[in-house]
């Protein structure tokens, strides 16, 4: 058997990011901020490893940096095991053939300090999905992070967790998770089933699909470490609408809240709450995409429409009653020969549904909350965005950035995949009329209005090339299929992460704002993403840009593992850096 190890490998290419703030309220120049940069994974023992830049330079000096794993799924700490998926009772769930069930889908991960101590909490993304808290030491001198122990946060108020993807840190210092890819309540069939993807949630109520309620998933978790001990208090935020949450982001203001919609045909949202630090209460909006160049990845101005105010508490009013679909809507069917809805119903055309809606008595903030896309595209909200993915804010230059990993679909114009199709653009408003599809994905930029979003465009796009023979369809250096982004206060620095089946490696990228120029920092395994990158400017002196390497061998390559460990998923980071002033 062979034995393969992690291995930092840099080159002596490096560019230097440098550039100067825009914002009047902060004149400070931003650090000069570069990296070695990681090779493209040429041999099979790369094409296995995680590959990482080995050097930052801060300010003319060199600092040794390299990707550091802190825990892998399936490790015993502390005598429980890391990504063990437990049911509603607290039993740890079986496959088929006996076996408990560890997932290594790790996900987005957390650096909360407490008193004294650091925990790290971690998401699993999968049916029934796990978070765990784990307790970490901090080598003081190095500022090496080791796990001390780890245990899984209970979910079973909330009828368990679902498909928990990227994340974020409040400004207050809580979890922000996030619950991806709700299932579809408007079918749901007699015996409980939606789909194989959604009744492997059995797992968490002992096979009875009829115990599950479709409506329980699609939410805004938010967990707060509250003992010495580990204690979470864990909460689902209902106000932020249901649908296909990417990222959850929190603005400096404390309540001000950007969320992505990572599906076809979805909505960019924005939720704004009555009390800073407090997203029990608020307003949601959906955005409207009113296009000035359909270029590239399009450039437009950008409104909002109101969607409503509302409580947790009202929310959770009606999943304690039990609402279905039809209690929410009545359905009609289109006029076959102009595609018109009938009288008294509207239009929409979320997740490319071409639906005609009509919203029953009283249930309109219901219908905001549990039914979000369905609801904003009868609004007139946007409701023709693809795979928005995560989410950052540069202070400095008063701007946003979001990542798309494909503009296709509702994005083209009356097109799917460049062929002529209607599918996606039928009965919705067609906003977006992008003059063709990149599935190599977008990177855009977002003007502020204070903390208000009021235009987007296109800032970096893949390069699309013809398949190699490592299947390669995007070119290798540029960014394919960008995922989660994040900033690293005081530089001029964005980092982009891939979950692409277009790089036969996904990378991590920095991109120098100023320059415009693109930095391979990090390379992952055969098969896995490279998912919520996410930079900590100062824990305790030391900076860190955790990155978790997701489902080595899963996506694709699964011939090339040699043995079960190899699939093995990596919580870790690149670092640590220095505090950069």
């Amino acid at each position: 058997m062979k034995k393969y190890f992690l291995i930092s490998i840099a080159t002596a290419c490096a560019l230097t990011f440098m550039g100067c703030s825009d914002d009047d309220s902060n004149t400070t120049t931003p650090s000069k901020i570069s990296f070695s940069q990681a090779p493209i994974p040429i041999s099979d023992i790369q094409k296995r490893s995680i590959l990482a830049s080995d050097k930052v330079t801060v300010n003319g000096k060199d600092y040794n940096i390299s990707y550091n794993t802190i825990i892998r799924s399936g490790q015993e700490v502390g005598g429980n095991t890391y990504g063990l998926v437990y049911d509603k009772n607290g039993l740890a769930v079986t496959s088929n053939d006996g076996s408990q069930k560890i997932s290594n889908s790790n996900d987005f991960a957390s650096l909360l300090p407490f008193g004294n101590q650091l925990f790290m909490i971690s998401h699993f993304e999968t049916r029934p999905a796990a978070m765990y808290i784990t307790e970490l030491n901090q080598d003081k001198t190095t500022g090496k992070l080791t796990p001390k122990n780890t245990k899984n946060i209970d979910f079973s108020a909330f009828n368990g967790l679902w498909v928990p993807c990227a994340g974020s840190v409040t400004p207050w210092g809580t979890h922000l998770g996030s619950e991806e890819y709700p299932p579809d309540a408007s079918s749901v069939d007699e015996n409980g089933s939606i789909g194989s993807y959604y009744d492997a949630m059995a797992d968490y109520v002992g096979g009875d699909l009829k115990a599950l309620n479709p409506y329980d998933y699609g939410w805004t978790p938010e967990l707060k470490v509250t003992s010495a001990t580990g204690d979470v208090e864990v909460k689902k935020h209902y106000t932020l609408g249901r649908f296909a949450h990417e990222l959850a982001y929190v603005m400096p203001d404390k309540k001000t809240v950007y969320l992505s919609d990572d599906g076809t045909n979805g909505v960019f949202y924005k939720f704004v709450a009555d009390k800073a630090e407090d997203l029990s209460t608020g307003t949601l909006y959906a955005a409207k995409w009113e296009q000035t160049s359909g270029a590239g990845g399009g450039t437009a101005n950008i409104t909002w429409v109101d969607l409503g105010h509302a409580t947790n508490t009202q929310v959770k009013a009606a999943l304690d009653a039990k609402k279905k679909f039809g209690d929410i809507f009545t359905v009609a069917s289109r006029n076959e020969a102009d595609n018109t809805c009938p009288t008294g119903f509207t239009a929409s055309n979320w997740a490319g549904k071409n639906e005609c809606l009509k919203i029953n008595t009283g249930m309109e903030v219901i219908a905001s909350r549990l039914e979000s896309g369905r609801y904003a595209g009868m609004k007139g909200a946007t409701t023709e965005f693809s795979k928005m993915e995560g989410i950052t804010h540069n202070p400095q230059k008063k701007e946003m950035y979001m990542a798309m990993s494909r503009t296709e679909k509702g994005m083209e114009d009356n097109k799917y995949k460049n062929e002529a199709n209607t599918k996606y653009d039928k009965g919705g408003s067609n906003d977006i009329r992008l003059e063709a599809r990149n599935h190599c994905g977008v990177v855009y930029k977002m003007a502020l209005d204070g903390y208000n979003v009021t235009t987007m465009e296109s800032m970096v796009e893949g390069t699309p090339m013809d398949k190699d023979a490592n299947g390669n369809s995007c070119t290798l250096d540029n960014i394919s299929m960008p995922d989660n982004v994040t900033f690293i206060p005081n530089t001029d620095t964005l980092i982009i992460g891939e979950d692409t089946s277009y790089h036969q490696n996904d990378m991590i990228w920095a991109y120098n704002l100023t320059s415009k120029t693109l930095t391979r920092i990090q390379t992952t395994p055969y098969g896995s993403e490279t998912t919520s990158p996410y930079y900590y400017p100062n824990i305790n002196g030391f900076g860190y840009l955790m990155s978790v390497v997701q489902h080595p061998f899963g996506e694709s390559d699964q011939d090339k593992l040699e043995n079960p460990d190899e699939n093995r998923a990596y919580t870790g980071y690149v670092g640590p850096f220095p505090v950069i002033k």
